[in-house]
């Protein structure tokens, strides 16, 4: 049983005022979680929530604090329960972990309370449909080139939930979603990278459909977990240098080299499977004209991201001639107003 206190509401406020426009967009990334909607005047709202949670003992002084900072919770199998930003911010204060309900882009098999934790953010993100079986997109991750992901069993599982919320659940490819948000200009053809928490998503597309999709098993996490390892630090810490505004061109200490390292060794990951799947020449498409390849995701942020991505792009020898490489102006909803899109067009 789960039951919630008076500072916590799982509805979302979408504007009263403004008439908003048939189906939604949701992001389910591995670090945070993204819903989109749009107004009938076009303008798109975002709202994300980090996709974690903390647990505490459910005793007075516990509760007392948390009222007293303000800390929304919920009360969960005889525990209080803070989930979103709020559980991060507190697991710094206290030096602990987050618990994760997603790990490597999936639903996480070692986490039972997973489910429920995310059903709760994802319900005050994306609030209730405006009509029965509103069209709601969500983004699912491509197989895997270097680990075995179950792809099937996770997208079935938000199917069901997110219908039991009163939509009408569809599955789209993470970076496909990058796609239709950033490559409209385009005709929607091009390369869409997502770089995720849990891993990294590509999708080479012409003119909206999918020619190639694949994620590889390296991520935000894959950095945090690295940077942790070397450094002898929690894996919190190793979160907390990388997102406190570093640029990984020019790092000021032995923490940020190690973020620039890693950040370095992943981009040429991806690049160099990208490519080696055009060499293949498995099931690609022939493109008379240079593609822009756009990059999103919240791993994408950090300072320097692109540059470093254009030096890493250099070194290699790609086979298809490319125009721009650029990093969307919003890589951390980019991928929920991708979802958008696409519930637009399925409208």
């Amino acid at each position: 049983m789960t039951e919630q206190n008076d500072n916590y509401d799982p509805a979302t406020d979408n504007g009263a005022d403004t008439a908003l426009a048939l189906g939604k967009g949701l992001d389910v990334g591995t670090a945070n979680l993204a819903a989109a909607v749009q107004n009938d005047e076009g303008d798109i709202t975002v709202n994300v929530e980090r996709n974690a949670f903390l647990d505490i003992p459910s005793d007075v002084y516990s509760k007392n604090m948390l009222t007293k900072l303000k800390v929304p919770y919920v009360v969960h199998n005889n525990k209080l329960v803070v989930i979103g930003e709020a559980a991060f911010e507190l697991a710094n204060v206290f030096g602990r972990e987050t618990r994760r309900p997603m790990m490597d882009g999936l639903i996480s098999p070692q986490e039972q309370d997973a489910l429920p934790m995310m059903k709760m953010i994802i319900s005050k993100i994306l609030g209730e449909p405006q009509v029965q079986g509103e069209n709601c997109y969500f983004c699912v991750p491509a197989e895997s080139l270097d680990v075995d992901n179950n792809i099937v069993y996770h997208q079935g599982l938000f199917e069901t939930m997110i219908n039991s919320m009163g939509y009408n659940a569809h599955a789209i490819n993470e970076a496909h979603a990058v796609v239709f948000s950033e490559l409209a200009e385009n005709d929607f053809t091009g390369i869409g990278l997502s770089f995720g928490g849990g891993m990294a998503n590509a999708c080479i597309t012409y003119k909206s459909i999918p020619c190639l999709s694949f994620s590889v098993a390296r991520g935000g996490d894959w950095i945090d977990k690295n940077v942790s390892s070397v450094l002898g630090c929690p894996r919190s810490k190793a979160t907390h240098i990388k997102e406190r505004g570093i640029d990984i061109r020019d790092p000021k200490s032995r923490e940020e080299e190690a973020v620039s390292i890693y950040y370095r060794s992943l981009i040429n990951y991806v690049l160099s499977n990208i490519k080696s799947r055009f060499e293949s020449g498995q099931n690609m498409p022939s493109f008379n004209d240079p593609v822009d390849i756009a990059c999103a995701g919240g791993t994408s942020m950090i300072g320097g991201f692109i540059e470093v991505f254009r030096d890493e792009f250099a070194k290699i020898d790609f086979p298809i001639p490319v125009g721009r490489i650029f990093r969307s102006d919003e890589a951390l909803t980019a991928v929920a107003k991708g979802c958008l899109v696409a519930a637009a067009i399925g409208e």
